[in-house]
C-alpha cells in the first residue's frame, strides 16, 4: 500500500475515533451461529471474533471478518463497522460483504461443498445486490453506524473498495424510514453528491445510481436540498454516456423539478435514441405541468417507446381531461405495452380498474413495468389491491405485497399482515419486509 493509501485509511480510523457514537461495543453472545463451517472455526466465540477485528495483525482481522460474514448475525453489524474502514483492502472488502450478508433477505453461504469434495465460492458483491432492488433485503434496517462507515469508505483510495462501499451504502440505505430516513438524507446527501465529481467514471456512475435510489421521492419526504439535486443536474453534462443516463434516471426518481429545463433541452437536442428516451422518462416521472405539451406531442408519433413514456407522464401529471387523447393514441397502437400504459393512466386519472396491470405481473416482458405501476397506484389507493393478495398465483401475491410495502401507505398494513402466514415462504418473507417498512413510518 502506498503512502496516499496509508494516509486515507489512517484518516478513516481517526474519523471513527472522532465520532465515538460510531464505535460499537462488542455484544456479549456465547457463540457464533451454527452456520459456520464445521471446523475449528466453529468453536470461535462471537466475542473473540469481534475482538479480533481490532487485532494489530491484518490476517487475524481478515479471518474474523470472514467468520462474521459467513455467520451473517445481526449482532455482528456494529463490530464490523470498524472493519469497513480498516487499513487493509481485503479486510474492508470482507467487512463490506459481511454487512451486506447480514441484511440480505436470502443469506449467502460464500463457501460450500459439492459432493463433499469440491468447494464452491459464491462472492457477495454490492452491485448485484443494489441492482436487485429493495426486495433483496430483509426487514431489519442497517444501523446508522454501519451506513456512516460505508459512506466514508466510498472515498477510499482503492477504487474497488470505494465502489463496493458505495453500492453497499446505496443498498442498505434504502431501508430506513420515517425520522431515520430524514436524518440519513440530511447527513449523507452532500457527501454522496460530491462523488459525482470523482475522476473515475465508474464511481461517478455508481454515485448517480445511488443518488437515484437513496433520494427517490417518497410520501412525507422533506424537499430535496438544492445542493444535492443541482449536483445531479450538473452530471447531465458528464462526458460519459452511462453517467449521463444514470443522472437522468436519478432526477426522475427524485422528481426534482429544478431539472425540468435541462432535461427538456436534452430531449429537444437529441430527439431520438437512448438519451432522448431517458430524458423524456425523467420528465415523465417528475410530471411537471410545463411538460404536458411535450408529452402530448409524442402521442401521435412513430416512436412507440416515446409514446408509452408520454402516456405515463400525462398520467402522473394528473389531469383527467387528457384521458381522451391517451385513448386516441392507444386506439392507433394496440401493442401490449401501450395498452398497459393506458390502463395505468386510467387507474391514476379516473380510479380505473387495476386488474389488467396486475395480470401483467405474470408476463416476463411486462413485469418490471407492471410492478412500477402497481407501486405508484398503491401509494394513492392501496386498498385496490386487497383481493390480489389472495390470488392463487404466488407471483402476483409476491409482487403486490412488495409494491404495497414500497408504496409508503400505512393503510396497507391490515391488508399485508395476514400475508405473513402465506403458504409460500417467499411471499411470507416479502410480507415481513413490507410490514416492517410500513410500521417504521409515522402514523
Amino acid at each position: 500500500m502506498g503512502r496516499i493509501g496509508r494516509t486515507v485509511k489512517a484518516g478513516a480510523i481517526l474519523w471513527f475515533i472522532s465520532f465515538p457514537s460510531v464505535l460499537p461495543s462488542v455484544p456479549s453472545v456465547p457463540s457464533l451461529p451454527s452456520v459456520l463451517s464445521p471446523t475449528a472455526s466453529a468453536q470461535a466465540s462471537f466475542e473473540q471474533a469481534a475482538r479480533d477485528l481490532s487485532s494489530s495483525d491484518a490476517d487475524t482481522r481478515l479471518r474474523a471478518a470472514l467468520l462474521l460474514r459467513d455467520a451473517a448475525s445481526h449482532e455482528a453489524a456494529l463490530p464490523l463497522a470498524r472493519a469497513v474502514v480498516d487499513t487493509q483492502d481485503e479486510v474492508q472488502l470482507a467487512a463490506i460483504a459481511a454487512e451486506l450478508n447480514i441484511f440480505l433477505a436470502e443469506k449467502m453461504v460464500p463457501r460450500k461443498r459439492v459432493a463433499l469434495v469440491v468447494e464452491v465460492r459464491n462472492q457477495i458483491l454490492a452491485e448485484p445486490a443494489f441492482s436487485a432492488g429493495p426486495s433483496a433485503l430483509g426487514p431489519a434496517p442497517a444501523p446508522p453506524e454501519v451506513l456512516d462507515a460505508l459512506r466514508f469508505a466510498a472515498r477510499d483510495d482503492n477504487p474497488r473498495v470505494a465502489i463496493e462501499a458505495l453500492y453497499a451504502f446505496g443498498t442498505l440505505g434504502d431501508t430506513p424510514a420515517g425520522a431515520a430516513r430524514r436524518e440519513l438524507l440530511t447527513r449523507s446527501g452532500p457527501d454522496v453528491a460530491s462523488l459525482l465529481g470523482a475522476a473515475d467514471p465508474a464511481k461517478r456512475y455508481a454515485a448517480a445510481r445511488v443518488m437515484g435510489r437513496l433520494f427517490a421521492k417518497r410520501p412525507k419526504d422533506d424537499p430535496l436540498d438544492p445542493t444535492v439535486g443541482d449536483a445531479v443536474i450538473t452530471a447531465l453534462n458528464d462526458s460519459d454516456r452511462a453517467v449521463k443516463n444514470a443522472a437522468m434516471r436519478a432526477l426522475g426518481s427524485m422528481r426534482y423539478e429544478r431539472g425540468v429545463q435541462a432535461l427538456t433541452d436534452l430531449f429537444t437536442f437529441y430527439g431520438k435514441g437512448d438519451i432522448a428516451e431517458a430524458a423524456l422518462d425523467a420528465l415523465a416521472h417528475i410530471a411537471h405541468p410545463s411538460s404536458v405539451r411535450l408529452f402530448l406531442a409524442q402521442l401521435p408519433g412513430r416512436n412507440a417507446s416515446l409514446r408509452v413514456i408520454a402516456i405515463e407522464g400525462l398520467a402522473r401529471a394528473g389531469d383527467p381531461a387528457r384521458l381522451a387523447e391517451i385513448r386516441t393514441a392507444a386506439d392507433a397502437d394496440h401493442s401490449d405495452v401501450v395498452t398497459l400504459a393506458t390502463a395505468f393512466a386510467s387507474a391514476l386519472l379516473e380510479n380505473g380498474p387495476v386488474d389488467r396491470i396486475v395480470d401483467a405481473l405474470t408476463r416476463p416482458k411486462l413485469r418490471d413495468r407492471a410492478r412500477q405501476y402497481v407501486a405508484e397506484i398503491a401509494a394513492r389507493r392501496a386498498t385496490s389491491f386487497g383481493r390480489h393478495l389472495l390470488d392463487p398465483d404466488e407471483r402476483i401475491r409476491l409482487d403486490v405485497v412488495e409494491a404495497l410495502g414500497l408504496a409508503g401507505d400505512r393503510a396497507a398494513l391490515p391488508l399485508i399482515e395476514p400475508v405473513l402466514q402465506d403458504r409460500d415462504p417467499q411471499v411470507a418473507r416479502a410480507a415481513e419486509r413490507a410490514v416492517a417498512r410500513l410500521r417504521a413510518l409515522a402514523p
